[in-house]
């Protein structure tokens, strides 16, 4: 089943079956999109619809607290990249104007004591949390679980589609670098340029991107043909795209899709972002059955971590500098 610009939707009801066989139908599914396109939609992924419009209304209540307030708790005060960024606070594609949008960002809030801070990893620490909004701390840190847990189902299902054993990618979740990233998008200016964008076009940076999206249009994918193509918010559904360490895990073979986001529908646009990322220390190598003799690893040996930190200062302290 696909949709008018034929991304694939994908029911991943089957992943979280007892049945191995179950599994495996879904892993099939998932291999034909990952190698095709690198974004689907996923239906019956256990984020019921109450929880996902409860996120949007907590996302809602910040974005409209007055601008000193979310100043407050600016990403320029976070050593490690937590908390609110303004709008232009970001610029993803080097070639176009900053990004119109604003957001927020929360990761795994880690003590002064833990080890990784200890070790000064970077863009690992606490996060910022914004002041007078009760309840709000509790929902996204729970949304931070839920979206996690659901990362590491389609993670093993993602080990099975590649050949390999389904829990493969589970020593390398065991502390990791995930960001959940709230998302507004004004609407778009009527006389922005043509290199004005609400996000620039773009490559995610880590493993799996899990995206929900409310009602108004807005993200775009290229296509192999090098056409923009529309990922339409459909209900009850999440869009799913990968990034480039699972390009690299793959030698290419799953594809790492350019997509940008222009809201041109006349009100606000909100999104919620879940980047799953593995440990900053997990070793990035391209799999074993993804390469042979006719089919040599492209790329060599990385840690995850220091790949995704130079992404963060390519696109913040770059792009802030130009």
């Amino acid at each position: 089943m696909t949709n008018p610009v034929t991304i694939p939707i994908i029911d991943v009801a089957g992943l979280f079956s007892g049945a191995p066989d179950d599994r495996r139908a879904v892993a099939r599914e998932l291999r034909v999109a990952c190698r095709d396109t690198g974004f689907f939609y996923v239906a019956n992924h256990g984020l019921d619809r109450a929880f996902i419009a409860e996120t949007f209304a907590q996302s809602r209540r910040f974005f409209e607290l007055p601008a000193a307030e979310k100043e407050q708790i600016d990403l320029a005060k976070s050593p490690i990249s937590r908390g609110y960024e303004p709008l232009g606070g970001q610029q993803l594609d080097l070639t176009a104007a900053r990004d119109l949008k604003e957001s927020f960002y929360l990761g795994i809030d880690r003590a002064p004591d833990d080890p990784l801070v200890v070790a000064g990893t970077p863009n690992h620490g606490p996060n910022q949390w914004p002041d007078g909004l009760a309840g709000w701390r509790e929902h996204m840190e729970d949304a931070f679980e839920r979206f996690s847990a659901l990362s590491r189902v389609l993670s093993r299902g993602l080990a099975l589609s590649l050949d390999m054993p389904e829990d493969h990618f589970a020593p390398l979740e065991t502390d990791p670098m995930s960001i959940l990233r709230l998302l507004r998008y004004p609407p778009h200016p009527d006389d922005a340029g043509p290199d004005q964008f609400g996000c620039g076009a773009h490559t995610d940076w880590g493993c799996l991107t899990i995206l929900a999206q409310k009602d108004a249009e807005g993200l775009e994918l290229r296509n192999a043909r090098g056409e923009w193509i529309r990922a339409r918010p459909i209900p009850d559904t999440l869009v799913i795209n990968l990034g480039d360490m699972i390009a690299r895990w793959t030698n290419d073979l799953y594809q790492s899709t350019p997509h940008r986001v222009i809201n041109t529908s006349g009100g606000e646009r909100y999104s919620i972002a879940f980047f799953h990322d593995v440990n900053y220390h997990a070793r990035v190598e391209c799999l074993p059955t993804c390469q042979g003799p006719d089919n040599p690893a492209k790329y060599a040996p990385i840690l995850a971590g220091e790949h995704i930190y130079e992404m963060y200062q390519k696109t913040y302290v770059q792009g802030a500098a130009e």
